[in-house]
């Protein structure tokens, strides 16, 4: 699979928090092999030297920005006074790597994506991360809305459950037909 030169890669929200219920005598756990595959995607984007946005969400002490996210299922998270909120360590942002905080689901939400997109003429994005059926997902429709191509690399993404997380993948799918990739497609491309 080739990458095209004008591609960036969005790490979204692979954090301490996502990190801190695994152990290491549970290394096959599908958490630990999304994060295992997303650095394996990192490393070809960095060595490339293509543009690489972490993404991590990240909420206010008095809870003001949370909207409807606590009516779902979901508890308080990603505190901003929680060491837990900080990047994974696995894929931490190095320098040169660009970072955005969000508040909701979607990177493209309140936060300046939009921009820096445009300023580095993108036109495909790589999504990594979590959770397939929450944040990926909401970021995908996002680009796909905003015009963008849209690769969602399938085993470096984790959901909320196994039928979530394929639900999601068949959604983006239904969005371009070619967003679906995996990890292997991305070590094998070269550059066009």
């Amino acid at each position: 699979m080739i990458i095209e030169k004008n591609s960036a890669l969005l790490v979204i929200d692979i954090q301490q928090e996502d990190c801190k219920e695994l152990r290491e005598e549970n290394l096959n756990a599908p958490e630990w092999t999304c994060i295992r595959n997303a650095r394996r995607v990192l490393d070809v984007f960095r060595a490339k030297k293509l543009p690489v946005i972490q993404v991590k969400e990240v909420h206010r002490a008095d809870m003001v920005d949370f909207g409807r996210e606590l009516d779902g299922s979901e508890g308080i998270h990603c505190m901003e006074d929680s060491p837990y909120t900080d990047y994974a360590k696995l894929t931490y942002p190095i320098e040169g790597e660009y970072r955005i905080t969000k508040r909701r689901y979607s990177a493209f939400f309140g936060t300046d994506l939009e921009i820096l997109l445009k300023g580095l003429h993108v036109e495909t994005l790589y999504l990594i991360g979590g959770l397939t059926d929450v944040c990926i997902h909401y970021t995908a429709v996002d680009a796909h809305q905003h015009d963008y191509h849209i690769r969602v690399v399938t085993d470096a993404v984790a959901g909320s459950g196994e039928e979530a997380h394929n639900y999601a993948l068949k959604a983006i799918q239904y969005l371009q037909r070619d967003a679906l990739i995996t990890t292997a497609d991305v070590e094998s491309g070269g550059i066009s």
